[in-house]
């Protein structure tokens, strides 16, 4: 089996950029053209395992990307019909490669179509995503079976989630009993809202910016606009704040 596109050699990205052909063969099998992201490289080895033998799952896996700018790279090269998406990724995580994909996804003609699928099932990065442009949102507990199904789901244009994550996004956008924007939060960029968990998880400046490719210095700037904007005055304060919010 060859492996699927990387985003450091992207050979053949032309070829895979031409639309996929629909499925209306003799046999009436569908197909989805699908891109993998995700900064560990075993999980996407054990996914393109489970869910890339096309020839019995109609899944066919054009690339693969490690973080945010691969992710684009990627995605831009190949427009595949889904994305299987991180939520946690180096670089501005999951939600950063919605926003610079967001023309992908509105395209009336191609859209690329995302669903998150992740190790975390935290509300709030259901709901991160999902405000991203998501489709939907499962756990990689999810069987192979399960997963190929919610791939071709989303390819069609359903929302998919977990049993559970569902009600996430319930409450966040339909709740009355709760505002569905959190101002404080949205205050933020993504890349202050990282450097704020690990910052309430304990995190030195250094390990943060090893942790999200950037200097010692840019830490310390996103942690100055983080508590000019939130209204705090040191990292103690700031960790409480993320902890009343279940951040951390």
């Amino acid at each position: 089996m060859s492996d699927p596109t990387e985003a450091d050699g992207i050979e053949g990205a032309g070829e895979a950029a031409e639309p996929a052909q629909p499925a209306n063969g003799g046999t009436g099998e569908r197909r989805v053209r699908v891109v993998l992201v995700d900064d560990h490289r075993m999980f996407r080895t054990g996914v393109q395992a489970e869910i890339g033998q096309t020839a019995e799952t109609g899944v066919e896996v054009v690339g693969e990307a490690a973080d945010v700018d691969q992710a684009v790279t990627v995605i831009t090269a190949t427009r595949p019909e889904v994305v299987l998406l991180d939520v946690h990724l180096p670089g501005g995580g999951g939600v950063e490669v919605l926003r610079r994909c967001a023309p992908l996804m509105g395209d009336p003609d191609r859209p690329v179509r995302f669903l998150a699928l992740s190790v975390s099932d935290a509300a709030e990065d259901v709901i991160g995503v999902i405000r991203g442009g998501a489709r939907g949102y499962v756990t990689k507990t999810i069987t192979g079976t399960d997963l190929v199904d919610s791939v071709f789901r989303v390819q069609e244009g359903d929302a998919v989630f977990s049993p559970r994550l569902a009600g996430f996004v319930l409450d966040a956008f339909a709740s009355t009993d709760a505002p569905p924007v959190d101002e404080d939060m949205d205050r933020l960029t993504q890349r202050e809202r990282e450097v704020l968990r690990l910052i309430a998880r304990g995190y030195a400046y250094k390990e943060i910016a090893k942790q999200l490719y950037i200097s010692v210095k840019t830490v310390e700037s996103h942690v100055s606009a983080v508590l000019r904007k939130l209204q705090l005055s040191n990292r103690h304060e700031l960790t409480r704040w993320a902890t009343a919010r279940r951040l951390v």
